[in-house]
């Protein structure tokens, strides 16, 4: 009797999609429409974009996904795994920035070691220098971009190039206009025309990978309109301090060994906030978050 199971080929590969049940993994020759096996949701094991992993190929077109490899990292909103760089892009207008979205998307992001990339987009709407010099001046990589400028993409897609990189952000903000620029063959479904079909903000619907023709992944995920810490990352408040970067020279200037720098007298921090060595919006957002974490462990004990 003939063992179907000694012709299966097994395949190393990246899951570019997941819907309904059906993940999407790219191999080194082709793309299998995959299932997972049963005993993934026994053990809690539900595999995501991004993931790389061991699959079973039936036919030359559908697969199941047998293992789930070791993830470097994994975020739970935009919904992937194995990212190099979380790009958060904004817009200086139309919707207007909303900087405590933001620096708690930064802060998650440097807690699970990926590198944060920020770019304010809709330029020609108004100028974006305010904001830019907020966030280059916490030492993070700040990109302005404007569907008017096409020009204005190429050192994003510079930066990017090789790289898997997770695409997040408010709805309205732009995130498929931009991709639509790097990678023209894309397409993605704008605002504006989804808004015209009646099909509400709300236009790209989940998370995929898009392979690039120079290698690396770009991820466009669904928007959000607001966050709170317990859907991102809870960060407890003990590590705060380490996810705001401009906080690092000043640290050692607190008189107090574990000052929370919300309070304490003679803390480096809010001194440097005095000077104007930290900007005051960044310090606010942080106290906020400090007091949101501190909320939790009340709420625990």
């Amino acid at each position: 009797m003939n063992d179907s199971k000694s012709n299966e080929q097994t395949l190393s590969g990246i899951v570019l999609h997941s819907i309904g049940g059906f993940y999407y993994v790219e191999t080194a020759d082709a793309v299998y429409e995959c299932r997972a096996r049963g005993h993934f949701r026994h053990e809690g094991i539900t595999p995501v974009v991004g993931d790389k992993v061991q699959i079973t190929c039936q036919s030359a077109t559908r697969g199941t996904v047998e293992e789930v490899l070791p993830r470097k990292n994994c975020l739970v909103r935009p919904p992937v795994a194995n990212i190099d760089c979380l790009v958060i892009v904004v817009s200086v207008a139309d919707p207007a920035p909303n900087t405590l979205v933001l620096d708690k998307m930064l802060a998650m992001a440097i807690y699970r070691d990926i590198t944060p990339i920020i770019v304010i987009n809709k330029s020609d709407l108004q100028d974006a220098a305010w904001l830019e010099q907020i966030y280059r001046g916490a030492g993070f990589a700040v990109f302005i971009t404007s569907a008017a400028n096409p020009q204005s993409f190429l050192p994003l897609e510079e930066v990017l190039r090789g790289k898997v990189c997770a695409f997040t952000g408010n709805s309205g903000v732009g995130k498929s206009t931009i991709l639509n620029h790097i990678c023209p063959d894309l397409q993605l479904e704008t605002g504006e025309i989804s808004q015209k079909l009646g099909r509400g903000r709300h236009t790209t619907r989940s998370a995929q990978l898009y392979p690039m023709k120079d290698g690396g992944y770009w991820a466009d995920t669904a928007g959000f309109s607001s966050l709170d810490m317990e859907r991102v990352e809870p960060i407890p408040k003990e590590w705060l301090e380490d996810v705001f970067p401009e906080f690092a020279p000043h640290i050692a200037l607190c008189r107090f060994t574990g000052c929370s720098h919300t309070k304490e007298k003679e803390c480096g921090v809010r001194m440097a906030v005095d000077r104007g060595d930290i900007c005051e919006s960044r310090y606010a957002n942080y106290v906020t978050l400090y007091e949101e974490a501190q909320k939790r462990v009340e709420w625990k004990k």
